[in-house]
């Protein structure tokens, strides 16, 4: 969680935020996004996305597409020395209530499946397997299949 002395805040992500979103995104990935791709994206129709800012310092990101009835997150990272504070939570809620109002009834994404703290996360969180791209993320030396994860969703979150 949180701790009393720290301030979270979640800021939509615009066209001027795209530099810091990639050097976020960066931080938590190998495989990171630049800052013409985050524009790319965000320009998309159903597109959205948020800055989790801790304080003043860039904290983590996640980015969404909403085409009903499915919204999908594209990235959702939090910088290592972020976790485990809350962050990735209140990103996923922020996600969730917006993927609502849009008239989305499931939520999917992918991830790693060498990334067993992400999957415990997301599993703890009703998301359930549907489906594997063998060999998806490649690695230096190696491919890790990605997980495709769904949940069902309901009413608004907070």
């Amino acid at each position: 969680m949180i701790r009393d002395s720290d301030s979270l805040a979640l800021q939509p992500l615009g066209p001027l935020d795209l530099a810091v979103a990639a050097a976020v995104h960066a931080g938590c990935f190998d495989a990171a996004w630049n800052q013409a791709a985050m524009g790319q994206i965000l320009a998309m129709p159903g597109s959205f996305g948020a800055l989790a800012l801790v304080g003043d310092q860039p904290a983590g990101l996640v980015l969404s597409l909403a085409v009903a009835p499915d919204a999908e997150i594209l990235t959702l990272g939090v910088l290592p020395r972020f976790r485990r504070r809350g962050i990735a939570g209140r990103l996923l809620a922020w996600v969730t209530d917006r993927s609502i109002g849009a008239g989305c009834q499931r939520l999917l994404l992918e991830v790693a499946e060498d990334n067993t703290s992400a999957r415990a996360f997301y599993r703890r969180l009703d998301f359930a397997e549907i489906g594997r791209r063998p060999a998806y993320y490649q690695q230096s030396a190696s491919a890790a299949a990605a997980i495709v994860l769904a949940r069902t969703l309901g009413s608004r979150e907070t």
